[in-house]
């Protein structure tokens, strides 16, 4: 890895999300919910500063005293009088803007760490020359010593997230290996389902209940068991939850509210799932609203959630659209490439909404959204989708200049065609990709959800040989693996039904332009494959983003595929440096590339609903290989691609507030400074009471990464 890996670039894109006009629209009974679920979200968020790294939440309230007492423009000539050049100040400008932006010191896409681009000595000088450090000197220079170690440090191990001595993480003790994690959720499979640290596990409460810490011998193991994991943060999400209910539109959001609160008042996963039931019945809101620790994509062993919380206003009339594809779902599902006894008895038709994002509190924000994450409850009772409209809209607005590894003449049509290829691509990716596929299981009772005398195994051609049993899940049969198998499964999806003329035409596109934006979601997911290997570390063989793996892998199949469909080679750029080309033959898509990706979507699915986790993980890993050999170098085409790379954009978002009988929206500008004021005029009432809270919560865990 070169060094730019870990360092935020000064000119990294930064954008306001804008929600002021979706906002102003609202009902003030719909504007005092939207609060009350934002005030919680972003209380909650707070906990992943807690999940992310041991010194995150440090770090965090380090920079929050420093801004509570100075803006950026008044820092920033206690800067220059402390030495700092207009560059480094932007540097850390930009550093804390980032901590913020991912609610810790590794990237919420890649799961690499990055640090400061100054010195430290320069960074310390400014804390030092600070107004918080005159008025607190020996509690910052407690602060700093307690993080300034860890904010610089580029030890190997702590390089990026990984378990053991693969990386970084506070889901497990820092002795923890593999085979420990393996143990626990074993545990946890035969117990509780779902907890959020292990060794000692703890369940997120708020409630601590004094004494109650119990030991379960489970396969000649001691497991310790307590409540109240982020307690300080769930008490203040549940007030906040409890008030938001007087505004609740329904009865639906009531309960949905009510029993989320006391799924963060006792650790309980099953009133979060009960919640969960009433949200999915809680169809076409104005407001829309999730909150819980929900995905697991940066847990190691992969089946431990991350809190996230958001609260997004609906788009009418891109909702109009979305709610077109949902009809036409049941008509689209039959051409999926597995057989009917692998899909779904009945589908059971979700919500599907645009949403102008108000508040996303957690590590980052994604542009789509398939929740709840509970198989049971999705295969079952049902789910939504939901697409970020103000997110689509500027993150992935591309300049020509930064284009890389397309051909001059791909470039102008990849600029039309990306952001409605892509508004495709996670309808159908969310919809009918993780909205699609059934899991065989044989309850406890021993009752089956197919016909094992019946159902045959494409592959094999013989009878299913295996299912999920009892409380197995996806996530804990397929762990490492599951996060980013089901992103790939579902980009296959979208690339396999973009082809269908009648789901192009409900975005609105027909004839030459249908085809265009066919060969751009094509070419985007190609070249993203190759964009992918930025997420690949070689020292340790492994994958620190799902989203990226599932696209390399794809690329890994459409280059399989043969027939010149996909073209990638290496070539020596304008400026002498190394380069490559990523090319597509658009006359192949729907003739080689179709049949490439209906033979790997069938396995995919097959090895899924099967529960075959030895197939699945032999498939999967065989495509995920990054070597020097074979007919491409990727190690070097790595290289290549850290060397061109681009950083990825962060999000300013508004606040609200309530101003006597109603709530008013602050917005910031699309910079660093935006940014981080967000954040310190986020917590202003308690601003003290969270960052004590904070590092208590922090120095409990302590002895955990010794």
């Amino acid at each position: 890895m070169v060094d730019s890996q870990y360092y935020l670039p000064n000119d990294i894109g930064i954008s306001a999300l804008d929600c002021g006009e979706a906002f102003r629209l609202l009902s003030p009974q719909e504007k005092m919910y939207a609060h009350y679920l934002s005030r919680a979200a972003w209380y909650g968020g707070l906990a992943v500063l807690l999940q992310t790294s041991p010194e995150s939440a440090n770090i965090y309230v380090l920079l929050q005293r420093l801004f509570r007492k100075q803006t950026p423009s008044q820092l920033a000539q206690v800067a220059t009088a402390a030495g700092l050049s207009s560059e480094e100040y932007q540097a850390f400008l930009v550093y804390a803007a980032g901590l913020y932006a991912n609610m810790g010191n590794y990237k919420s896409f890649g799961d690499t760490k990055f640090i400061p681009n100054l010195p430290k000595d320069k960074l310390k000088a400014l804390v030092w020359a600070s107004q918080a450090f005159q008025e607190q000197p020996a509690e910052m220079e407690a602060l700093w010593e307690s993080c300034s170690c860890r904010l610089y440090s580029l030890e190997d191990k702590q390089k990026q997230l990984g378990l053991g001595d693969k990386g970084i993480t506070t889901y497990f003790s820092g002795n923890c290996c593999l085979e420990d994690a393996e143990l626990a959720q074993k545990f946890l499979d035969s117990k509780v389902r779902r907890m959020y640290t292990s060794n000692e596990l703890s369940l997120t409460s708020f409630l601590l209940y004094p004494g109650l810490w119990y030991v379960i011998i489970f396969l000649r193991t001691k497991f310790s068991v307590k409540r109240g994991d982020y307690a300080p943060l769930m008490e203040k999400v549940c007030y906040n939850l409890q008030q938001a209910q007087a505004y609740a539109a329904n009865e639906n959001q009531r309960k949905m509210l009510e029993e989320y609160g006391r799924s963060f008042t006792l650790g309980s996963v099953d009133a979060h799932k009960e919640g969960s039931r009433y949200w999915i019945k809680d169809k076409g809101p104005i407001v829309e609203s999730y909150i819980g620790f929900i995905e697991s994509y940066r847990d190691p062993f992969g089946s431990r959630g991350e809190f996230e919380g958001f609260v997004a206003v609906v788009n009418k009339a891109m909702s109009e659209r979305f709610g077109k594809l949902v009809s036409s779902a049941e008509v689209l599902l039959p051409e999926l490439p597995w057989p009917k006894e692998f899909e779904k008895d009945t589908f059971l038709k979700p919500d599907f909404t645009s949403l102008d994002v108000l508040t996303f509190a957690g590590s980052g924000i994604p542009a789509g959204i398939n929740i709840p994450n509970y198989d049971d409850i999705r295969q079952s009772e049902g789910f939504k989708n939901v697409s970020l409209g103000n997110v689509l809209a500027v993150a992935y607005a591309t300049q020509k200049e930064k284009l890389t590894f397309l051909e001059e003449d791909d470039k102008e049509l990849f600029i039309k065609w990306k952001g409605p290829s892509f508004e495709v691509q996670v309808g159908l990716h969310e919809l009918l990709g993780h909205g699609s596929g059934k899991l065989f299981v044989q309850d406890d009772k021993g009752k089956f959800n197919f016909d094992q005398n019946k159902v045959v195994n494409p592959e094999t051609g013989e009878l299913v040989s295996s299912w999920y049993q009892g409380s197995e899940t996806w996530d804990s049969k397929f762990s490492t693996i599951a996060s980013s198998y089901e992103e790939c499964r579902a980009e296959c999806v979208g690339l396999y039904l973009c082809l269908n003329k009648s789901v192009l035409s409900i975005f609105g596109h027909e004839g030459q332009d249908a085809e265009d934006v066919v060969y751009i979601n094509w070419l985007s997911m190609v070249r993203a494959g190759l964009l992918g290997l930025e997420f690949y570390t070689p020292e340790s063989k492994s994958w620190r983003q799902a989203h990226m793996q599932a696209r390399f892998v794809i690329l890994r199949v459409l280059l399989e595929a043969g027939e010149d469909l996909v073209g990638l080679e290496e070539v020596t750029g304008q400026d002498g440096k190394p380069d490559a080309r990523i090319t597509l033959d658009r006359s192949k898509i729907h003739t080689v590339g179709k049949n490439a990706i209906h033979r790997f979507l069938c396995k995919l699915q097959v090895f899924k609903s099967t529960a075959d986790v030895e197939g699945g993980r032999a498939l999967y890993d065989s495509y995920s290989s990054v070597s020097n050999s074979g007919a491409h170098n990727f190690l070097r085409l790595r290289e290549t691609v850290l060397l061109r790379k681009e950083a990825r954009k962060m999000f300013v978002q508004a606040n609200t507030k309530i101003n006597g009988d109603s709530v008013e929206l602050v917005e910031y500008e699309g910079s660093a400074e935006g940014l981080i004021s967000s954040f310190t005029e986020r917590f202003q009432d308690d601003a003290e009471q969270v960052e004590a809270d904070l590092l208590e919560l922090s120095k409990r865990d302590t002895q955990c990464w010794c």
